[in-house]
């Protein structure tokens, strides 16, 4: 068998022991589910359905708040299901924005088939948001809109409110790595072991959840590994906060795979060259970077996160071309599985952080970071 040949097979197969991986993973999943770990989530309702996209509105028509009110898109993670910003009614960032009359909206990202591994940065963060700012108009919401992203869903969030700044009232960004140095992503080694993406993503043509579930914990085993185990230990003694961890663990196994371009434009444009940071970041016929966020902004770090830390998020913060700004910190929860996770099902971040992002909202910026 030729070298090429061979070394086709032998992706092959190694692309299906990893699906197969993905669907032991689910298994557990859907058990720690079947035993009560499931999600409880708000009611919602489906307004547009496209492929890669669901756009949910929560809660029933009646908690709609009259005359429209303030509108917040959510913009998850493209690799996992969207419910840790919904996980149960007293850690749920979907029931504060509610409880604070907004009308609350969700970018569902869907699954695609192999035929649909063209997808990029420019779908997912320009055209598929488009639609749900569309699908919001359609429902009576406001012209302007709140967009919140997480982690991978903050980089998305930021390049839509770059390329569409008079289309948001405000950007959150939650430990979401926009600039990516040594000293600030935990994945340049890796990267710069790994000559391109792309031989990667044509062999999955949709590159599975536990292959990227793989690499962060090869890259981060402190945040993936360890700091769950203790974190597991610490909840022992308090019944609330394992509850939640073990609904956050069959979280973690919720996974869906990214689109192959998807997939190489993360790691290329973004994670090897640093191309949003420095203001190079090529979406069809535009390229943008920090100075085209002109709206509102508010951006929360961890600063004891090795996975997200400070330095990926800061710089990207301080050069943002918007005169209003800040910067919260997130020191952290027992019972959240993941600490990067903690600003979304933490109780001290629904406690605290989370009251001091909405006091942001509403124009009251005398708290500090």
């Amino acid at each position: 068998m030729q070298a090429s040949n061979w070394n086709t097979a032998m992706g092959a197969l190694g692309a299906q022991a990893l699906k197969n991986m993905d669907r032991s993973r689910k298994a557990r999943g859907e058990m720690l589910e079947r035993v009560g770990y499931g999600p409880q989530q708000t009611p919602s309702t489906v307004l547009h359905t496209e492929p890669g996209l669901n756009v949910r509105r929560y809660g029933a028509p009646a908690d709609i708040t009259p005359n429209g009110g303030p509108a917040v898109l959510i913009v998850p993670a493209p690799i996992k299901r969207p419910y840790i910003w919904d996980l149960a009614p007293d850690i749920s960032v979907v029931r504060r924005f509610l409880e604070r009359g907004y009308r609350v909206y969700l970018a569902e990202w869907v699954a695609l088939p192999d035929t649909h591994d063209h997808f990029g940065l420019d779908d997912y963060g320009d055209h598929l948001l488009e639609a749900c700012r569309g699908a919001i108009a359609a429902d009576g919401g406001p012209d302007q809109v709140v967009v919140a992203g997480h982690s991978l869903g903050g980089i998305l969030a930021a390049i839509h409110s770059g390329l569409h700044p008079d289309a948001v009232r405000a950007t959150i960004l939650l430990e979401s790595p926009l600039h990516f140095t040594p000293a600030s992503s935990c994945f340049a080694r890796l990267i710069d072991a790994t000559p391109h993406a792309r031989p990667i993503a044509d062999t999955f043509r949709q590159v599975p959840g536990v292959f990227l579930n793989m690499m962060s914990a090869m890259a981060e085993p402190q945040a993936f590994q360890w700091e769950r185990w203790t974190d597991r230990m610490l909840s022992m003694t308090d019944p609330q906060a394992l509850v939640t961890h073990m609904r956050v663990e069959r979280w973690t196994h919720d996974e869906f795979p990214l689109p192959g371009r998807l997939f190489t434009e993360i790691v290329e444009s973004l994670y090897r060259h640093d191309a949003f940071m420095q203001g190079k970041l090529a979406l069809g016929n535009r390229t943008i970077g920090p100075r085209d966020l002109t709206a509102p902004l508010l951006s929360v770090v961890d600063p004891r996160s090795k996975l997200i830390p400070p330095e990926a998020l800061v710089p990207f913060h301080e050069a943002a071309a918007t005169p209003r700004k800040q910067l919260l910190h997130y020191e952290g929860d027992v019972g959240v599985n993941l600490q990067h996770v903690g600003v979304l099902v933490g109780r001290s971040a629904h406690a605290r952080l989370w009251p001091r992002i909405f006091d942001w909202l509403d124009g009251k910026d005398a708290a500090q970071a």
